[in-house]
């Protein structure tokens, strides 16, 4: 899969390949010297420029390569190789090409946002590199249709049993069900917040009050303190298979909120990385025509 080993593409060729661009560009910067000290106006630091420009140009073509199915021109695996490397090495030829010479004005801009965009693109190597192992592990190999249709089955399950036992204890496990939360707005998401409630009776005929049900452990703790508790002919079996029930949902629950939690964090850093590239592309366009303009 393209998540796995694309830093080792072809023995890291493209590792390579950065390395001997930035070690260029660093020999280039130091001709510089004399009555010409190093800046972007030396025929230097435009060489570096221009190596700049179309690497950022360059870089910006990976998403067009991702869903061109037909195209011959490389693997998107080595693509997505040369895009992480030659990507770091845009640090190092960005800021050799501005010799350290900042200011107010549109080309810190465009410096800023390559920065900007470059620190988004090493956090979502990380995430892809780490996350897609991540939901292997979580799901078991079972798509997250899979955990649902499996979540269904145990909420029948457990209303069914509940309806067996004592009339708080079917109050606070119906509750429960029709009280648990999954996903919810970006934060709650990315964080895995639960908001899960559900009716507890303290003592009979006291009446319901919610409480907090997160991660389900409260409901869990409810019915399997029962146990001991009742007086019923065939109840503790009863409700010792509730138990059992609740506790395999709550683990089914793990899974399907780490799932969605790994899930958006895939999905956010694309969502902050693209506006920003194209943020970036405009910053370029607007720095080398301003360049050229009081050249």
């Amino acid at each position: 899969m393209i998540h796995e080993g694309i830093l080792r593409f072809r023995a890291s060729r493209y590792l390579w390949w950065a390395l001997g661009l930035t070690i260029g560009c660093f020999l280039l910067y130091y001709t510089q010297g004399g009555n010409h000290p190093p800046s972007g106006g030396t025929w230097q630091g435009y060489t570096l420029g221009t190596i700049g420009a179309l690497l950022i140009l360059w870089l910006t073509m990976l998403g067009i390569r991702k869903r061109s199915y037909a195209s011959s021109l490389g693997s998107v695996q080595g693509w997505t190789s040369a895009h992480v490397y030659l990507g770091l090495a845009l640090i190092f030829v960005a800021t050799l090409h501005s010799a350290l010479r900042f200011g107010w004005n549109v080309h810190m801009l465009a410096y800023v946002l390559m920065c900007a965009v470059i620190g988004s693109g090493i956090f979502g190597v990380y995430t892809y590199l780490a996350n897609p192992r991540q939901l292997a592990q979580n799901s078991g190999g079972r798509p997250r249709s899979e955990l649902f249709a499996e979540l269904f089955e145990l909420d029948k399950k457990g209303r069914d049993l509940a309806q067996a036992c004592d009339p708080a204890v079917s109050v606070a496990v119906k509750s429960s069900i029709e009280r648990t939360t999954i996903g919810g707005g970006v934060y709650a998401q990315l964080f895995s917040i639960d908001r899960s409630w559900f009716l507890r009776t303290e003592r009979e005929g006291t009446g319901s009050r919610l409480a907090s049900n997160v991660d389900q452990q409260a409901v869990v703790e409810f019915v399997a303190n029962r146990v001991s508790r009742t007086s019923k002919r065939g109840e503790p079996a009863t409700l010792q298979a509730l138990v059992a029930v609740l506790s395999r949902r709550q683990a089914v629950l793990r899974r399907i909120r780490r799932d969605i939690r790994v899930q958006g964090w895939l999905r956010l850093w694309l969502y902050v990385h693209v506006p920003l590239t194209f943020a970036l592309l405009a910053a370029l366009i607007a720095h080398i025509l301003t360049t050229f303009m009081y050249w």
